[in-house]
């Protein structure tokens, strides 16, 4: 399998399920949709909404969607720290939604890059078009080759950019200075250090992250 193709490698080092792994948040849409009001959103969305991972340390070391949050709960491999006021039913139980889990036992995360994959250049891009600069959600989005692979393009993080479907038809087989755009920003590897800038990105919008962020 390609490394395009492991969705979700990083999120594995969690030990639980490999189902709904890291995501940009709200149904893959940008990380600054909140629970403004949780009776009216569907719960596709809801359980796509971004919860803050900590460590056993209480060290911020991951987003992850509320879906798999809740996984990590029913398996004992974390405890909810803040919760949401809004609940997703099951057959037989309402749940509260979490907004930041612990983990129970300590584990070690690298310091190098993330997995390329399509989802974590989305989540580094923050759901962003590098070209027109507008957001949208994930099935808004594809992958650009800065440089074409007709040119000898590479698939890496510092060649793939997140792109709508229009400046991506736009510039076609052509590099962006031929195409006439510019780049948003320069794209680089996804980092732990890029990781917390987003974490302290989305923790501005919920008072519920600050304690574990800014400290």
């Amino acid at each position: 399998m390609s490394a395009m193709r492991k969705q979700g490698v990083y999120s594995r080092r969690f030990a639980a399920s490999d189902a709904a792994s890291l995501v940009a948040p709200s149904n893959d849409s940008p990380a600054d949709s909140r629970f403004h009001n949780p009776g009216v959103l569907r719960r596709a969305s809801l359980m796509q909404e971004p919860v803050l991972v900590l460590n056993a340390t209480y060290e911020p070391i991951n987003v992850t969607a509320v879906r798999r949050a809740m996984v990590l709960l029913l398996k004992g491999v974390a405890q909810a720290e803040e919760m949401h006021n809004a609940e997703v039913h099951s057959a037989a139980n309402a749940h509260k939604v979490p907004s930041v889990i612990r983990l129970l036992a300590y584990r070690h995360i690298p310091q190098q890059s993330r997995a390329l994959s399509r989802k974590n250049i989305l989540l580094r891009d923050r759901n962003t078009c590098q070209f027109c600069g507008q957001i949208f959600p994930s099935s808004e989005l594809t992958l650009d080759h800065v440089v074409p692979r007709s040119r000898g393009g590479r698939s890496s993080w510092e060649n793939l950019v997140a792109c709508c479907y229009r400046c991506n038809n736009s510039k076609g087989d052509r590099t962006p200075e031929e195409a006439g755009f510019k780049l948003a920003r320069r794209p680089r590897p996804f980092t732990l250090h890029t990781s917390r800038q987003l974490m302290r990105m989305i923790g501005h919008r919920d008072e519920r992250w600050r304690k574990y962020l800014f400290y």
